[in-house]
């Protein structure tokens, strides 16, 4: 079990009491990481680099930010998960394992480090100095997860597991996406692997939906919390840390503004492609459709796209 002290009279070792590694705390910290540890979706800011970088189709994209946006803002039903588990990945489905980590390293450095809450990562640090373990919790991809949980220094992530063939994903998952219910099932079992007193531990997270984890342990904190998270938190005493500077407890809504966000953003990156490559057919459509009313409705989305 991680954290014994090693038997002296294996393979002939002597050890002074010196040298003998101090028992490790028995006590964590778990973070999710979207909204919670990074400002929006992991696996949007990544998928958004591989269209940069032509890795997939810009249509590819859209699909995937409109299920995304569905399940932020309506919330994920049994059905919704079930579908998001045969397609999560599907953009990937073919890539080499190591190009689309090498991207994953390249991606989070040039964007995604800039959208780390650095609250949030302040008290992972804080733990880390006390001598306590950090891991991150989360529906993102493990290779994701753990370049994130690499880049900040962190001591491991669990997030969600890609089926690989011959190093290439294959676009789906080995078991369920983990969320829920499943990310209390992957911190006991790895309070088990590590030896940890799950009374001991922490849990941050900003989602409802990550009450199955919260529950699990001694302290449970509520980080830029949605409305149902921060009610819950209110109600069972729970501390609320809410690092959105200068946004005020009616805005705590969020989620559903940047799911919207997202939606539009990604819809009419498309569009835009799709009309440089096409602007004979756009044109047409246009006209066609009654001219300045779709238009005022064009320019809309794409603000709202850029809000």
């Amino acid at each position: 079990m991680a954290g014994a002290r090693p038997d002296p009279e294996i393979a002939g070792i002597e050890y002074t009491e010196a040298q003998v590694p101090p028992e490790q705390p028995r006590g964590a910290a778990f973070f999710d990481v979207d909204n919670t540890m990074m400002v929006g979706a992991s696996i949007f800011h990544f998928a958004k680099g591989l269209a940069a970088r032509k890795f997939f189709d810009w249509h590819d994209l859209v699909r995937f930010t409109v299920r995304q946006a569905k399940l932020r803002t309506r919330g994920e039903s049994k059905g919704d998960m079930h579908a998001t588990r045969d397609s999560a990945l599907a953009f990937v489905a073919g890539k080499k394992v190591t190009d689309v980590v090498a991207l994953g390293e390249e991606i989070y450095d040039e964007t995604m480090a800039d959208k780390i809450w650095s609250g949030t990562h302040a008290l992972a640090r804080a733990h880390l100095a006390a001598g306590r373990r950090v891991w991150l919790v989360t529906a993102t991809p493990q290779e994701l997860a753990q370049i994130i949980a690499d880049r900040l220094g962190l001591s491991g992530a669990l997030g969600t597991i890609a089926e690989t063939s011959d190093g290439k994903y294959t676009g789906l998952l080995v078991g369920d996406v983990l969320h829920g219910a499943a990310k209390a099932n992957a911190v006991q079992e790895l309070a088990a692997r590590e030896g940890l007193d799950l009374a001991q531990c922490t849990a941050y997270s900003d989602s409802i939906n990550d009450m199955p984890m919260l529950s699990l342990v001694g302290t449970a904190v509520a980080v830029n919390p949605d409305s149902a998270l921060r009610a819950e938190a209110h109600d069972r005493g729970w501390e609320i840390r809410d690092f959105r500077t200068g946004r005020k407890a009616l805005k705590v809504g969020i989620p559903v503004a940047v799911g919207a966000s997202a939606l539009a953003g990604g819809v009419t990156a498309a569009v835009t492609i799709r009309r440089r490559q096409h602007p004979q057919v756009f044109n047409r459509r246009r006209g066609a459709a009654g001219g300045p009313n779709k238009a005022r409705l064009a320019v809309s989305a794409r603000r709202t796209g850029a809000a």
